[in-house]
């Protein structure tokens, strides 16, 4: 799931020059179809996931409160589980949580990303061997069995923590394709006159560099808050997620382990996987949008 331009230092188009006005931006971006369609599917689903559980109280969405394997109706809209609780309300709940953990994730991973790539890329010398030596050694090692060492000897698990450690192992990627630009952009005149006026190293990279990678460093989060959605539901469907609370992929794994499938309730697993498809789904639509937007060269008469 990747659309952002190639970071070869060779390639500054993939950056949107700082002097594009705004106006222009937002004239293509309210004609753009896959950017309204994301935007637009993304924000319903953020609008059920806070709005539903408020709606529906304080009530615990694991509470056994219906008829046992009850198809949807008027009054349960989403049927109920084996165990007679309400798909409807874990489905709120579990977009919320879904949310959550991929902006975690996603702001934890581009966070680290910025200040390894910008420094990396702007410092260059000693600075950059250290700095992508520790890139790479994060970049190989295999994420998702770490995530599972550490998921398996927590005693206890929140979607505030799970977000956390993907987002410490998740932006190696990122931290690359941001030096790659910032090597591109540390020779322009802009940046010499910054350097000659006395200006220190991150305030250059934030006064002069980062400005000119807005549109590339906005992508690139909308990457990171979907993978880390992607890694958070694998995590929940092998009985790794939180131990509290429910989430999309929890309700994946409940309706495995209780043979929804076999018995027919489609009703269990469909919505939650839905859900998570659209969500990501949704984002990378928009991610393919915002590119059309910021790339002249992409754009549609």
């Amino acid at each position: 799931m990747s659309t952002l331009p190639d970071p070869a230092p060779d390639a500054p188009s993939a950056v949107a020059p700082v002097a594009e006005p705004g106006r222009e931006s937002l004239h293509y971006a309210v004609r753009n179809p896959k950017l309204i369609i994301g935007v637009s599917l993304v924000a319903i689903l953020l609008a059920v996931g806070v709005i539903g559980p408020v709606l529906l109280g304080d009530g615990n969405p694991n509470e056994y409160v219906g008829p046992q394997a009850a198809a949807p109706d008027g009054t349960y809209w989403m049927g109920t589980t084996t165990f007679g609780q309400d798909v409807y309300a874990q489905f709120v709940h579990g977009l919320r949580a879904t949310f959550l953990v991929g902006v975690v994730g996603g702001a934890i991973a581009a966070v680290i990303a910025m200040l390894v790539g910008f420094l990396a890329g702007y410092r260059g010398g000693v600075t950059d061997e250290i700095l992508n030596m520790l890139t790479n050694v994060v970049l190989v090692i295999p994420a998702l069995a770490v995530l599972l060492i550490i998921n398996a000897y927590m005693g206890v698990r929140s979607v505030a923590v799970q977000g956390l450690f993907i987002g410490l192992t998740s932006w190696p990627w990122a931290a690359r394709a941001i030096r790659a630009q910032t090597f591109s952009l540390r020779t322009r005149e802009f940046v010499d006159l910054a350097r000659l006026s006395g200006s220190g190293t991150w305030r250059i990279v934030f006064r002069e560099i980062a400005p000119n990678m807005s549109s590339y460093l906005f992508m690139m989060f909308i990457l990171l808050f979907g993978g880390s959605i992607l890694i958070a539901s694998s995590l929940d469907f092998i009985g790794l997620g939180p131990t509290e609370g429910v989430s999309l992929g929890l309700m994946l794994q409940s309706a495995q382990q209780w043979s929804a499938l076999q018995l027919g309730m489609w009703w269990w697993f469909v919505p939650p996987g839905a859900g998570i498809t659209a969500i990501v789904g949704a984002l990378y639509v928009a991610n393919v949008g915002l590119d059309e937007v910021f790339n002249p060269k992409l754009r549609e008469s």
